[in-house]
């Protein structure tokens, strides 16, 4: 039944303060306009009375820019870990810009542990803090239904149940029949899978925003609306001086929250950020009958197969789309004057999205159109939020493109607001901090992936799945040989790398939860590598050379490992955070006796600056980042040496080439730094050259590699490689949640020599591990059966009980073993019998004693 004549009935044109007022009751779900407007005038009023007795302060511990959701959970936030010298400023109303037209539902799960810890905080938070302020949050938990229409849908959803499992959240399969009864007026025929998510709902976005504001008023805060930025100047000091029409304020701490504005404000400190806004539609019914003869409130409905979201709304439904035919807004800059407004409505965009909506709850198809909201939502690249301190400014903290805001609000207070009262966030945030991204996420790629992000906001985000939009942005020289023999390429810190070569140019990954097109392909590499040699691809590792008589001192100063004091030699680090972490690991050579080498993550160059620059280089000392200006290869397997010795006139033997050496070279006439280490656990080398030289290394490493059986080999077989040998990885098993003794990191600590965050890793390393890193092997005979290996993020189980979660996983090809590293508690130990939940189902597995592969380290040293 179509719904284009209800809609034709109902829409009419109404001034914007009647707009508003409906909107706000619409999105609300507490009663009438009336309420809301007096919650915000008594509010307004608290403000202005506190303003009247005491001016804007001229210092403050931190200044909050924006007072939407998110800046007023930051303020919150800060109160309650202490900072109460703290103020927010708004340029207009609380609530301006994208919070007050927001849906505003609340979900608890995430493909991402750490995001669905926040999210769940953030669900759990709401009721505490209507009691805490006696501000109504318009809390509605009548719980939501999942819905898979397919069956990777089904896989993403029956891992998440695994992982409520694991962290005590309530999240499970119900039966066809248990949701007819919970939501009688959905139409479930066609789905595989129902899961139920007792604690779902929504919020009033007015309600909690005002809540947050009254928590922190609460505790000292101040808050000034009609009080917008005019400047943002840094000091010498390294304080800041944020400049109003009402006076200015010294502060050591800027907080970019500005939701709508946060590319103006960012620019008012020199940072272009990389959001860009969209339009967004959903509407709300008039009264259903049937709704109306249901005396509770009927369940969301999660149906992203269908591409819609849907809730109850009144005695109506609210419907809303993410869809294809999108539209960019404010592409040149979000105007000044825009505050609670809302764009014209153009249902036609999202009416594929609206019949398949009607189709699952037919009673949406008999219901008149009560309002439309079509509101902007600003994106970053990956929609995820732009969050973190500025790398290359300091005091200067950014909160910005937030999409869920009201499922992680609170979560995101507390993150930030960590990170500046500790210096650091408790969980590992990586997926949401701002050094993700680089200058070369410019105006052009923001733009392509946000159409990306956008268009697909439903769509699962598979495991080792590469998105093309915006892409390339950075290439190297090999780029365009590697393409033309087949080199599928993925995206690491904006630089295309190879993860796999098919042998045919065009070759595209197909992506899923099982195993995918390029399984068999990767083991071919994989058993080249072993067998004979193969030449990976590692431009996109970050590369550093520090200069200086005080290189030496700098780098201990830094590192928790001693440096190399022997020209020629390296060592493994770690990097330390300031809760005692794991925040980096790399390798450092000592070149010449005032020249030293850093090897380390590429994804992290710029996450990793904060660390460096934490330590004062001494004078005459410099860092320089040669991660663009140098390439490089990794050459491994047992035939590497005969590989190379065919190119140089060095000797590649192991008397006169030993493990964790270096030497400048020349390779078929190229100058390399040559590192005699290698990330697959084999013997091998890594080979750095100038980016201008590195196709014809790249040429000659492959001609001569022929008559070998060498060839090209990607970074998905790395993955294999690394894990047989059981390395860790930085952000899966490295990271600042984890103490260097739980991943097996401690004697690479030198506490008898100061370095950077000492003392933590000192105190951390005196207490037992709360998990440690294993690797594990999987039952063959279940892995066949689901045709799927883990790849992160599953959880483990032991006699039922949670006891751990995989953070890499890969089929060993070469053991012949179906791999996974991971972290366990709760005693479980070498030799164990486990479940590792691959798919969300229960896969035997048991821990092992050592790496499968060459556990002792013969051939590495070979």
């Amino acid at each position: 039944m179509s719904w284009r004549p209800s809609l034709c009935f109902v829409r009419q044109n109404v001034s914007r303060t009647t707009f508003l007022a409906v909107c706000l009751t619409a999105t609300g779900s507490v009663g009438d306009w009336q309420k809301n407007r007096a919650v915000l005038r008594q509010g307004g009023a608290h403000v202005n009375a506190m303003q009247r007795q005491n001016s804007m302060r001229t210092e403050a511990q931190a200044v909050v820019i924006g007072g939407g959701l998110i800046g007023c959970s930051i303020l919150y936030h800060l109160t309650k870990l202490g900072w109460t010298d703290v103020v927010l400023l708004e340029r207009d109303e609380l609530t301006s810009g994208s919070t007050w037209h927001a849906a505003a539902g609340i979900h608890g799960l995430h493909d991402s542990a750490n995001i669905s810890r926040l999210q769940h905080y953030t669900m759990n938070l709401y009721n505490s803090l209507e009691e805490e302020t006696g501000q109504s949050c318009g809390v509605f938990q009548p719980g939501s239904l999942y819905l898979a229409q397919t069956q990777e849908r089904v896989h993403q959803l029956k891992l998440q149940e695994a992982k409520a499992k694991l962290y005590g959240m309530d999240f499970s399969e119900i039966s066809r029949e248990r949701a007819e009864e919970l939501h009688p007026l959905v139409n479930f025929d066609g789905i595989k899978c129902i899961m139920w998510e007792p604690s779902g709902g929504n919020v009033d976005p007015s309600g909690v925003t005002n809540a947050y504001a009254a928590g922190a008023r609460q505790k000292g805060a101040e808050i000034h609306r009609f009080t917008p930025v005019t400047a943002t100047e840094a000091q010498p000091d390294g304080s800041w001086i944020v400049r109003t029409p009402k006076g200015d304020i010294k502060t050591p701490w800027v907080i970019n929250a500005a939701g709508l504005w946060g590319r103006e404000v960012a620019a008012m400190a020199g940072i272009e950020l990389p959001l860009q806004p969209t339009e967004h539609q959903y509407f709300v019914t008039e009264s259903i009958p049937e709704i109306a003869a249901i005396d509770r409130r009927l369940p969301s409905v999660a149906d992203r197969d269908g591409e819609y979201y849907m809730r109850q709304e009144g005695k109506g439904l609210l419907i809303g789309a993410y869809e294809k035919d999108m539209r960019f807004w404010a592409e040149n800059g979000t105007p000044l004057d825009f505050a609670h407004d809302l764009f014209a409505d153009d249902l036609d965009r999202i009416e594929e999205n609206i019949m398949r909506a009607i189709d699952r709850v037919p009673v949406a198809g008999t219901a008149g159109i009560k309002r439309v909201i079509n509101g902007p939502m600003i994106w970053s690249p990956d929609s995820n939020v732009i969050l973190g301190p500025v790398p290359e400014l300091k005091g200067y903290f950014c909160c910005n493109g937030i999409i869920p805001g009201f499922s992680q609000s609170a979560g995101m207070g507390l993150m930030v607001a960590q990170w500046l009262t500790t210096g650091e966030m408790e969980y590992d945030m990586f997926a949401w901090d701002m050094a993700r991204f680089g200058d070369w996420a410019d105006k052009k790629f923001t733009k392509a992936k946000v159409q990306d992000v956008y268009a697909h906001r439903f769509k699962i985000h598979f495991p080792n799945e590469e998105r093309a939009a915006g892409r390339p942005v950075r290439t190297r020289p090999a780029y365009g040989h590697q393409k033309a023999i087949g080199a599928v390429f993925g995206l690491n810190y904006g630089w295309e790398h190879p993860l796999w070569y098919s042998g045919v140019e065009g070759t595209e990954d197909t992506d899923g939860f099982t195993r995918q097109n390029w399984w068999g392909p990767v083991g071919e590499e994989c058993k080249m590598l072993r067998e004979h040699a193969g030449i990976i691809d590692i431009s996109n590792f970050a590369k550093y050379r520090v200069q200086g008589a005080g290189a030496e001192d700098w780098l201990n100063a830094v590192f928790a490992n001693k440096m190399p004091s022997e020209v020629g030699r390296s060592c493994l680090t770690p990097l330390i955070g300031v809760r005692g972490g794991i925040a980096g690991d790399a390798t450092v050579t000592k070149l010449a006796e005032d020249e030293y080498w850093i090897v380390s993550s590429g994804m992290a160059e710029r996450y990793q600056k904060r660390f460096y620059d934490m330590v004062e280089l001494p004078a005459g000392t410099t860092f320089e980042s040669m991660t663009e200006a140098m390439c490089g290869f990794n050459v491994a397997g047992p035939k590497s040496r005969a590989l190379l010795q065919k190119l140089s006139n060095a000797s590649f033997e192991t008397d006169d080439f030993k493990f964790m050496r270096s030497k400048r070279i020349e390779i078929a006439g190229v100058e390399c730094l040559a590192l005699r280490v290698s990330f697959t656990g084999d013997l091998g080398w890594e080979l750095h050259c100038k980016s201008e030289d590195q196709l014809r290394l790249w040429e000659a490493l492959l001609d001569a590699g022929k008559e070998l059986g060498a060839g090209p080999v990607g970074s998905r077989a790395l993955m294999s490689l690394r894990v047989e040998k059981g390395y860790g990885s930085w952000s899966r098993e490295y990271s600042p949640e984890y103490w260097p003794q739980e991943v097996g990191l401690e004697r690479l600590c030198k506490l008898e020599k100061d370095f950077l965050h000492k003392e933590a890793v000192a105190e951390a390393m005196l207490k037992a591990p709360r998990e440690e890193l294993v690797i594990i092997a999987l039952d063959e005979a279940d892995v066949s059966a689901s045709n799927a290996d883990a790849t992160g993020g599953e959880p483990i189980f032991k006699d039922g009980v949670p006891v751990g979660r995989v953070s890499s996983g890969a089929y060993g090809y070469t053991v012949g073993m179906s791999l996974a590293l991971g972290f366990v508690k709760g005693g479980a130990k070498a030799g164990d019998a486990i479940e590792v939940m691959v798919l969300g189902q229960p896969h035997k597995a048991r821990i092992l004693h050592e790496a499968p592969f060459d556990p002792t380290g013969a051939r590495l040293r070979a």
